[in-house]
């Protein structure tokens, strides 16, 4: 089965410091490096990487950053459908502490251009059985995508980040809602007008909200870092929700770890697991990609993923 994602590409320079710099505060930088980046090219990789059959929509600059990315796109397996359009190409400034933590500012460049989907897009989407979108792209653009996916009966997967407001035409047509801790106090809190706890979860908490934000979604799977993720659609009806546990990391670089996590959770739905098993399956790709440096570059392929995935099964046997 196919994938396409629509969304943002964005070269990422990323530079290593002891501690992220508080306001005011000057940092000396113990490495610095250019990556791939963008959560939609994050994306379409990890998927790529995880076994998918991937299509990726995006805008770049017709300048040298644009080349850049369009050829590390290609070297990852991911079919491009690139508009190259008269504005630089995004672009990341990624600050990464010692402990694996980060900061970062994105200069959209490009993929502010990305509006109005084309009738060639609209067939590729169409075309496709799963469609993953997030939000560093004009948000018409992914409800103009997630339209057009809906009436093709394509699957509409969508990572909501970074975090805004959602129109209700599009939580409508989405099937699979991914999103962090934050994005989930974030959105039940606009979605219920109630306040939510804190700005962390405990398991518990996010089964509540999980459970809050099915009632506008079919699916919805919430990540907690360390703590693993929350699993619900409406096929468990009134029963709790599942909880996957994290794998064991250490982590080096967090930078494009919930990416990696979405492109290899949609990879591993294409392939007709289910969406707890997908979710496992995505969690040991993220806990694989903290270990290593850079967004893009750190995603791992198949076969190390699904070598992580066994190690655990024969754990729990053993």
């Amino acid at each position: 089965m196919s994938v396409v994602v629509v969304g943002s590409a964005n070269r990422d320079f990323v530079y290593r410091v002891p501690r992220i710099p508080s306001p005011g505060e000057t940092v000396l930088a113990t490495d610095a490096a250019p990556h791939a980046g963008g959560k939609g090219a994050n994306q379409a990789i990890a998927a790529a990487r995880a076994g998918a059959s991937v299509e990726f929509i995006t805008a770049l600059g017709s300048d040298a950053d644009g080349d850049v990315l369009a050829h590390e796109l290609s070297q990852a397996g991911v079919l491009l459908h690139a508009r190259r359009v008269d504005a630089p190409t995004g672009t990341a400034f990624v600050t990464v502490a010692q402990s694996g933590e980060n900061a970062i500012v994105v200069n959209s460049g490009a993929n502010a251009h990305l509006v109005e989907v084309t009738a060639v897009e609209r067939d590729i989407i169409a075309a496709s059985d799963f469609l993953l979108v997030q939000l560093e792209t004009p948000l018409e653009t992914v409800v103009e995508a997630a339209t057009v996916a809906r009436a093709a009966e394509t699957v509409v997967v969508l990572n909501a980040a970074p975090i805004c407001s959602l129109p209700e035409r599009l939580l409508a047509i989405v099937d699979v809602l991914i999103v962090n801790e934050h994005e989930a106090i974030a959105l039940a809190r606009d979605l219920s007008g109630h306040r939510m706890p804190g700005e962390t979860l405990s398991v518990d908490a996010a089964h509540d909200i999980a459970i809050t934000l099915r009632e506008a979604v079919p699916a919805v799977i919430i990540t907690l870092g360390a703590n693993g993720s929350i699993v619900l659609n409406r096929d468990m009806g009134d029963g709790p929700a599942a909880h996957v546990p994290a794998f064991r990391a250490t982590p080096v670089d967090t930078t494009g770890a919930g990416d990696t996590f979405c492109g290899a959770l949609v990879a591993a739905l294409a392939r007709g697991e289910d969406l707890v098993d997908a979710a496992q399956f995505a969690s040991a790709a993220g806990a694989l990609s903290v270990q290593r440096p850079g967004a893009a570059a750190s995603i791992p392929v198949r076969a190390e993923i699904d070598a992580l995935v066994g190690s655990l099964g024969r754990s729990r046997r053993g």
